[in-house]
């Protein structure tokens, strides 16, 4: 008898699942269609792109380099794309997700405005069972979730959200036709990136806006340009060592990094260099000393450089009081790039609201009531960020092997090796998930690592007979002391943020990503392949007669 394939009345038998039509979801249908594998994607939204088919509000821009936020596994797209600008636009980054999608075709594969409502692994038959909000089944060998670490929007926890009778708007999922907002009065809920890139440009305009600020964050100028034609040559003629160079560098990105630790440079040297960075722009800053994130008293130092150029730009020291961030170490937050961030504060028509000294009390039918009175508003918009990392996938019902729902096992917080499988979780897959790099590193990069271990793996399997893997118990918990244990070394606790789960209630607190650099991820990802997948527990395929109906 040959190997099983049961198919329940109704349902569609394929190998593999890939849930989101991000970047990681877009190399995965390419890379398990090219290894002969029938699948199916599914993506909630009406096309590729994933954050950045919903991101379009004012001013939304990545903040990494675009040579960063591109793919490197095809030299087709990478010789037949070119970038506009060293940081691109949405509208430029959702027109190379098409671009991709269309050159290597794989919107065939995909089932847009659709969404999983549950899976759920049948062990006799060694499938998953997932099922979609239109009615259909799909059966499954393998299920790949690329959900991505920031896909789940969160509203504020403030009463009264709904009470509003002007137009609330989501930085998440701003519409696809741009609202008018000349002329408006317009409050801003959210000091992170996308916030921030909303004051910068709304700030700009002849809005009235009202920026209400709970806590201010940390961002650098990123110094902006266009790519010149010889950047471009340079580039494309060296695309295969930029990305060799990638792989080894601990954020997984061409942006260099330090050895030399803060005080190890006599004083006056430092700031030259702090100086020099700041001019410089983007992440250059970050990676000009080893230790910011071991060492509280290099943070504090530098923390202070960036407090002091903030106190420089903003003409009213009271207002740049209030922009100052204290009491967490700089970088310990997702450091943000801005144009005119500070400067934007200097306009008449842009008010700050510090919501630590003037806290909100409610939203109203007419805008926000703070302590000291109300603000009335036509527009409220919510950059209030996402349930990060494990959010899209306990959005929906996942149950494993004997019947344990992924909610319960990640009940004291997510537990995976290395953010791509679980034990108890057979031949399910994440890719960029909680326990990896996520956002400490570029995504690209990590997605491009975690599709190819999971293409080994799925290979392994083919050629020795195996039904079903999954994280052996043991490797899990060796991975999560490790996590812990790098967390615990780091000055990334000591902020409350997103990375740590502390912007959404009720959420279990703790670092969920490998502080460790990619590069050693990268290293672990290896070693688990050269090693024989030791790490791995497997299932030989089951024998079974084909049944249908």
């Amino acid at each position: 008898m040959g190997r099983a394939q049961t198919v329940a009345s109704g349902a569609e038998r394929i190998d593999m699942v890939i849930v989101g039509a991000g970047f990681g979801g877009m190399y995965a249908t390419y890379k398990f269609r090219e290894m002969g594998l029938n699948i199916v994607s599914i993506e909630e939204g009406g096309d590729v792109g994933g954050v950045w088919y919903w991101n379009r509000y004012p001013g939304a821009r990545c903040d990494l380099l675009s040579v960063d936020y591109s793919y490197g596994f095809s030299e087709e797209v990478q010789q037949e794309w070119t970038w506009s600008e060293q940081f691109a636009a949405q509208p430029e980054i959702l027109a190379y997700a098409n671009f991709v999608a269309d050159r290597l075709k794989l919107r065939p594969h995909y089932r847009f405005n659709t969404r999983v409502d549950s899976a759920k692994w049948d062990d006799a038959r060694q499938l998953w069972v997932v099922r979609t909000n239109d009615g259909k089944v799909l059966e499954a060998t393998y299920c790949v979730m690329s959900t991505g670490p920031l896909s789940k929007p969160t509203d504020p926890d403030i009463p009264g959200l709904n009470n509003f009778n002007g137009l609330t708007l989501r930085a998440a999922r701003w519409p696809h036709e741009e609202p008018d907002l000349k002329g408006k009065r317009i409050g801003v809920l959210g000091t992170g990136s996308s916030g921030m890139q909303i004051i910068q440009t709304l700030g700009r305009t002849d809005c009235e806006l009202f920026v209400f600020q709970r806590t201010p964050s940390f961002t650098l100028p990123m110094r902006n340009r266009k790519v010149t034609d010889r950047d471009v040559a340079e580039l494309k003629a060296n695309y295969a060592s930029i990305r060799a160079a990638c792989r080894l560098n601990p954020t997984g990105g061409a942006r260099p990094v330090s050895t030399r630790p803060f005080f190890s440079i006599p004083a006056d040297h430092r700031q030259e260099l702090m100086e020099q960075a700041w001019q410089h722009g983007g992440h250059t800053f970050l990676g000009i000393f080893s230790d910011l994130m071991v060492n509280q008293a290099a943070n504090d130092q530098v923390a202070d450089f960036v407090r002091d150029r903030i106190h420089d730009t903003v003409i009213d020291k009271a207002v740049a009081e209030k922009l100052k961030p204290r009491g967490y170490p700089i970088f310990a937050r997702r450091p943000c790039l801005d144009t005119g961030y500070y400067e934007t504060y200097n306009r008449p028509n842009v008010h700050l609201v510090d919501c630590l000294e003037d806290p909100i009390v409610e939203i109203t039918e007419k805008g926000i009531r703070t302590q000291s009175g109300e603000h009335e508003l036509d527009v409220l918009i919510l950059a209030t960020g996402y349930d990060a990392l494990t959010g899209a996938l306990l959005a929906f019902e996942i149950t494993g092997k004997d019947g344990v729902a992924l909610k319960d096992k990640w009940e004291g917080g997510p537990r995976s090796l290395f953010g791509i499988m679980m034990a108890g979780f057979p031949n399910m897959f994440m890719t960029t998930g909680p326990n990896g790099p996520a956002a400490l590193a570029n995504i690209f990069t990590i997605s491009e690592n975690d599709v190819d271990f999971i293409a080994n793996v799925i290979g392994h399997m083919q050629k020795t007979g195996q039904g079903a893997v999954e994280a052996s118990a043991r490797a899990e918990d060796a991975w999560m002391d490790q996590i812990q244990t790098l967390a615990s070394r780091s000055l990334m606790l000591k902020a409350k943020t997103w990375w740590t789960g502390s912007n959404v209630k009720g959420k279990p607190q703790g670092m969920s990503m490998f502080t460790g650099g990619f590069h050693k991820y990268r290293e672990a990802c290896e070693a688990a392949v050269a090693n024989g997948y030791r790490d791995l527990s497997f299932e030989p395929a089951h024998e079974t007669e084909a049944v249908v109906g």
